[in-house]
């Protein structure tokens, strides 16, 4: 087995094992310097914590990478050349991703369309022709394939090009209804996901796949949402990510438009046409369009990196971080500010109690305690 291979099943190991998500991820490879040694140092880390881990066995890794080819999938880590060039400068990008479908369509530019499930039908003719527009424009075509706008910009762009980001594993179509434009993005496009091969999707998984969506594209176009729908948290994360937000307007008598149209109101662009979308970006400055892992991640990632700490760690720092923590969250930078600890020693805490399963990361660099 190659050096490759065997660092891709390292880094599917650490990604798939408990309490690690992928902030955790990044921070045990900055500890550790490879997923290899990072496997045996969460272990000891998760015990400080309060609780062993048991690190995702090798074999069941190896399983899930065969099972993947099989059906004629592959696995992508950020260390890869395919791995979507945008995605990889968020910071709780994805380190490994599946995908079944066309890879080199993951570096082409994109964009995300978006937007209400029970989407009226107006709103789906505009979906598939702006997807279709801005497909011919040059653009990817990124959304969820869920029922409604997703499905018809998915269908817009099938001969441009169109990925899928899936809430479940890449070999669950979801919802039911979607089948034939599961097999259409398969054969013409792509699916991708950070989850296992047979995860059902559930609630949960929803914000996470979100992020990739609008991680991926350089900007996100909003067609009907609800105030409370899923489309407003994509928009909300690709402002995060420093991506473009765009919005159709709609009827104010409609509850689905409510939500694109606040957005505009808090200052989206208003969006009628791919050429508005065009119009924008071109005024925007000039990104690279492709950057390495050690430049979009800031992190040193060397095969032997060494970690050294900076003294003031142990029961002291453990003991002042865990009298500030409580189920509500707090900010990371309080913490510090509070315990008159250092940055890297507060880090270190966090990180031992949240691979012991006694800690969760919430938007915001916010931190709170499970009541494990």
């Amino acid at each position: 087995m190659n050096k490759k291979a065997n660092q891709q099943i390292d880094w599917l190991r650490l990604i798939r094992t408990e309490n690690i998500g992928p902030v955790t991820f990044y921070k045990l490879l900055e500890r550790f310097g490879s997923a290899a040694s990072a496997l045996e140092g969460a272990v000891e880390l998760s015990a400080k914590g309060g609780k062993k881990i048991k690190p995702f066995k090798e074999e069941k890794a190896i399983e899930e990478i065969e099972k993947l080819n099989q059906i004629g999938g592959e696995i992508i880590t950020r260390l890869d050349e395919d791995y979507p060039p945008l995605l990889g400068s968020i910071y709780d990008a994805p380190p490994v991703i599946s995908l079944l479908g066309n890879k080199s369509l993951l570096k082409k530019r994109s964009i995300a369309i978006v937007g209400a499930r029970n989407a009226s039908l107006n709103a789906q003719k505009l979906a598939k022709q702006l997807a279709s527009e801005i497909g011919n424009g040059g653009f990817l075509i990124s959304s969820g394939m869920a029922r409604g706008v997703d499905a018809s910009a998915h269908t817009g762009a099938l001969k441009t090009g169109t990925i899928g980001v899936l809430g479940g594993g890449v070999d669950v179509i979801y919802p039911k209804e979607n089948a034939k434009l599961y097999d259409a993005l398969k054969e013409q496009g792509g699916v991708i996901s950070e989850v296992a091969l047979g995860t059902k999707p559930q609630a949960m998984h929803f914000p996470r796949r979100n992020r990739i969506i609008s991680g991926i594209s350089r900007g996100v176009v909003v067609v009907e949402a609800g105030i409370k729908s899923g489309s407003l948290i994509t928009a909300r994360m690709a402002l995060e990510q420093g991506r473009e937000v765009f919005a159709v307007p709609g009827s104010p008598l409609d509850p689905r438009s409510a939500g694109a149209n606040r957005l505009i109101r808090e200052g989206a662009g208003l969006t009628e046409n791919a050429q508005d979308i065009f119009n924008a970006l071109e005024a925007l400055p000039k990104t690279r369009p492709n950057l390495s892992f050690e430049e979009n991640n800031q992190l040193k990632y060397k095969d032997n990196l060494s970690y050294q700490g900076d003294g003031d760690g142990g029961e002291k720092a453990h003991d002042k971080v865990i009298q500030l923590l409580s189920p509500n969250p707090v900010s990371v930078d309080e913490i510090i500010r509070n315990c008159q600890c250092s940055p890297a020693a507060v880090s270190m805490v966090l990180l031992e109690l949240e691979l012991a399963g006694r800690l969760s990361r919430h938007p915001g660099g916010r931190v709170a305690l499970t009541g494990q």
